[in-house]
């Protein structure tokens, strides 16, 4: 390959010939270029990237920790206490501040570390020419001379000039601002022609919407046009999911709640005639107290967590807000083909005109297997019979490649369809490169998923030229002579009979004259062709589906199945998985054209199947389902389902079969294409949300206690129970070693037996309010009754104080546990399922000791080494907050439950 500058080059690139442009390189755009020169031009020209924004700096992350009105009352705390001459207690405010910051520091670094993994993961990829072969690489690997392949749905990952392409149209509207998709040639334009009109150019950015290319990139990463576009400039922030708003809207109730509380405090510590500058200290430690400093990392750290767990389990997770609104999913609308089925298409039954019926043999991508009629072989030579297998192999984009080892098994290169007609090619006794190589492909209108047809022209050894079609019946019917009469109806009814054997039905047909006009498309072939006969093939459903199908229902989740097959097929193969239950029935494409939008919106509820929609369907389908309250996840993999699974509250695409353009609309990207994953991800994301609705709990519980005990203690006359500094150890010592922890929960196991998370769900919704009721008085109680108790005992105050104070950090402990379930008991092993939590207890444990053993911390922190003697009473008062809360979880099991 010529070595030659980009930027000497790329401003003449659209004017120049093709024959000069594979020139430059030394390129055979066949055979692409060699791993040697691929090597050579990535070390000179780095990788095909845009410049992305910096790591954000440590020290700029530690900072923003300070930046939270929580924070701000701090170092109000510690001023005063400064003032007031309380240096200890401004040194501990300090430090917990400082460890404060580390740790939420070292949180968001790991989780932001999580998320440019999962980033990586869903990264683009293309299709290249290398060293005569195809290969599918990353897109950041691309250099210029790359010989790279491009078909409807493909992003284009770098600037490149055409030299061949059929039908190829670009939607340019992200670099151009072309409203509509722009045909293109090879032909070259005039040097001055701007950027817009450059039609036989590519553009990093831009996204085939129909058609194939092939195409040599002349430029990558900042020397593309986008690149230079874009510059250096850093890309926007996600905005914050609704999730994070209303924590953060619950977060400044409780600031403006906390306020209150800290006047209310102040007056009656006055009216105690309590030392102003302790009453004080006191108040603003509770105004602390009241707000959870740990919910923000906890939220960060539970949605990390669960797009990682999500990932491990193959959906990738591209937008933030796609993991809560898992959650509140209702309806799961979800293509048949590969996704419900295996996507291991087989042809099993042909039908060839004048009603003869022969099944084929063999099961896979192997070409064993034989065909066969009434039970008996097939004759190879019957010319109806090969034709109709010469219009399979030749009307086809799709590969047969053999096994690439022993252990291997013939695989397929392309649409499965499509393979598996080449794989029926071949069991008629065809040989598939030669056939080929006889009948060169010299046009074709390619695949169209609005009129669902395909046409190649070839030259032939027997004629001229022939048009060969192929695509769902009702479509290739209405090409053919005869189309509207009675003439075809024995193909109709054949066709409908191996759709109710759930076999997807494919027609072919032939022009036997040099019929096909681009320009004109499928319609210049209408009442011209001759039917050649139908293809059945057969697609096993998934053996995980069913159990994934029932899985839903549990959970209150409605599949529906939306597919490009004929009704019957889909109706066949919903029974077969669940989906469609009786009374339920299949509604088509020009069925659902013909409903009115209230029509559809009350017929819905009795709709399992959406079978032959157009891509634009696909969006009314979801915005109806909005209509009605339901939350929508749609999958889709074509360029034209992107507009669905935009609106979608959350769209699926599929990462096997799907088109870059559908991934980059979707909020998921399923690795393997299961629908049974998409299902896994729905309970991950009530996973998610389950686990933060406990850290709430654990806070907003155990803050109101801290708050009713010093209320008690001022209304009736007791010192204070506890000083400001202890306060401030209990919220961000021993909660905060064990709240991170307890957003790494794992499943409960009975979330797909819970209803869908409402849309509008509280934070704090009544069964929560309902807990905490019980968990506030408790831990109040047993905290503020052991100190009343050992005060009328006669005990001195400091000892009294550091007993309470243990007692406290006691309850907090057993109350933890408490929050892991709302039903399941947390005796036993349950603890151990969650390792970050018990070490986070360990933890807790070992500071609590620290603070009460070493004389420096006795000293900051106003407390008193207890005997451990005296540990044992403190320990089994404050496990009463477990066992009445067992009590109550025990009653619970025992009511019956209501089903979602």
């Amino acid at each position: 390959m010529a070595d030659r500058s980009i930027d000497d080059i790329d401003p003449v690139w659209h004017a120049l010939p093709v024959e000069q442009l594979l020139r430059h390189f030394g390129l055979d755009p066949e055979r692409g270029l060699d791993a040697g020169e691929v090597c050579s031009a990535q070390a000179r020209h780095g990788p095909n990237a845009l410049p992305e924004a910096p790591p954000k700096p440590l020290w700029r992350t530690f900072v923003r920790q300070f930046k939270s009105p929580l924070i701000y009352i701090l170092f109000v705390a510690a001023v005063l206490a400064v003032s007031l001459g309380h240096h200890g207690d401004a040194g501990v405010i300090l430090a917990v501040v400082l460890v404060n910051a580390l740790i939420g520091s070292f949180q968001e670094g790991r989780a932001e570390r999580s998320m440019a993994a999962l980033r990586r993961l869903s990264a683009l990829r293309v299709r290249v020419q290398r060293d005569g072969g195809e290969l599918v690489v990353e897109a950041r690997e691309l250099v210029p001379g790359d010989t790279v392949l491009l078909a409807a749905g493909d992003a284009v990952a770098a600037d490149a000039r055409l030299v061949e392409e059929a039908q190829l149209q670009v939607a340019e509207a992200a670099l151009t601002g072309e409203s509509v998709p722009v045909s293109k040639s090879v032909l070259p334009v005039p040097e001055a022609t701007g950027l817009a009109d450059r039609h036989c150019m590519v553009y990093s950015g831009t996204h085939v919407t129909a058609g194939r290319a092939r195409a040599v990139v002349v430029a990558t990463g900042i020397h593309t046009e986008v690149g230079r576009i874009a510059g250096l400039t850093e890309r926007a922030e996600e905005p914050k999911t609704p999730l994070e708003l209303r924590l953060e809207q619950f977060g400044r109730a409780l600031v403006v709640a906390a306020l209150g509380l800290f006047v209310l405090v102040v007056l009656l510590g006055l009216w105690r005639q309590l030392p102003l500058s302790e009453v004080l200290m006191v108040a603003i430690s509770q105004m602390v107290s009241m707000v959870p400093e740990g919910l923000p990392v906890a939220m960060t750290i539970a949605l990390a967590v669960g797009m990682q767990r999500m990932a491990d389990r193959g959906a990738i997770i591209r937008r933030l807000s796609a993991v809560e609104t898992l959650g509140s999913t209702t309806v799961i609308c979800s293509d048949k083909t590969g996704t419900l089925t295996r996507n291991e298409m087989t042809a099993v039954a042909l039908w060839l005109p004048g009603g003869r019926e022969i099944h084929v043999g063999g099961i896979g991508y192997a070409p064993e297997g034989e065909l066969t009629q009434g039970g008996t072989p097939a004759d190879g030579s019957d010319p109806s019979l090969r034709e109709l297998c010469v219009a399979a192999a030749l009307c086809n984009d799709a590969q047969l490649l053999p096994p690439e080892d022993e252990r291997a098994g013939w695989s397929v290169l392309g649409d499965p369809t499509e393979g598996a007609l080449l794989v029926l090619a071949c069991k008629a006794g065809l040989v598939l490169d030669l056939l080929r190589r006889d009948a060169p492909r010299e046009a074709e209108l390619p695949f169209d998923s609005d009129t669902k047809l395909m046409a190649t022209r070839h030259r032939m050894a027997g004629a001229p030229r022939r048009v060969w079609i192929k695509g769902a019946p009702e479509a290739v019917l209405r090409l053919c002579a005869g189309g509207d009469g009675a003439a075809l109806q024995a193909p109709r009814d054949a066709a409908e009979r191996m759709a109710t054997q759930a076999l997807r039905v494919l027609a072919f047909a032939t022009v036997d004259e040099d019929a096909l006009d681009p320009a004109g498309g499928f319609d210049a072939l209408a009442g011209r062709a001759r039917l050649l006969g139908l293809v059945g093939q057969i697609d096993p459903p998934r053996e995980e589906v069913k159990l994934s199908v029932a899985d839903c229902r549990a959970a209150g989740i409605r599949p529906i199945m939306v597919t490009g097959d004929h009704k019957l097929t889909g109706l066949a193969i919903a029974r077969e998985l669940g989906i469609a239950r009786d009374g339920e029935r299949a509604v088509d494409g020009p069925e659902l054209e013909r409903m009115g939008e209230a029509d559809l919106r009350d017929e819905l509820p009795g709709i399992a199947v959406f079978a032959r929609v157009q891509p634009a369907q696909k969006l009314r389908i979801v915005e109806a389902l909005q209509a009605r309250g339901e939350v929508v996840a749609m999958t889709g993999d074509g360029v034209n389902d992107a507009p669905a699974l935009a609106r979608a509250d959350v769209g699926v695409a599929m990462g096997i079969t799907g088109t870059e353009v559908a991934k980059s609309a979707a909020k998921i990207v399923i690795t393997d294409d299961n629908f049974a994953t998409i299902v896994g991800a729905v309970e991950q994301g009530r996973v998610v949300y389950a686990n933060l609705k406990k850290v709430i709990l654990y806070l907003f519980a155990t803050s109101m206690a801290e708050v009713l005990v010093l209320l008690l203690a001022l209304l009736g006359g007791f010192p204070l129970p506890l000083a400001a500094v202890q306060i401030l150890w209990i919220n961000i010592v021993t909660e905060g070693t064990v709240t991170v922890n307890l957003v790494m929960d794992p499943a409960d196991g009975d979330e797909m037996r819970r209803a869908p998370v409402p849309r509008d769900d509280r934070l704090l919704g009544a069964e929560m309010l309902k807990r905490v009721a019980l968990m506030t008085p408790l831990i109040a109680g047993v905290t503020f009754g052991w100190f009343a108790w050992r005060l009328g005992q006669g005990a001195p105050l400091e000892i009294v104080r550091t007993e309470t104070f243990t007692v406290l950090a006691m309850c907090q402990w057993f109350n933890v546990l408490n929050c892991q379930s709302a039903r399941a008991s947390a005796l036993g092993l349950r603890i151990v399922r969650n390792r970050w939590l018990l070490g986070g207890l360990t933890l807790s444990v070992a500071l609590q000791a620290l603070v009460l053993y070493t004389p420096p911390m006795n000293a900051l922190f106003h407390t008193v080494p207890l005997p451990p003697e005296s540990l044992l009473p403190l320990l089994g008062l404050a496990s009463l907050v477990l066992w009445l809360e067992e009590a109550r979880k025990l009653w619970v099991r025992r009511m019956p439950r209501a089903r979602p």
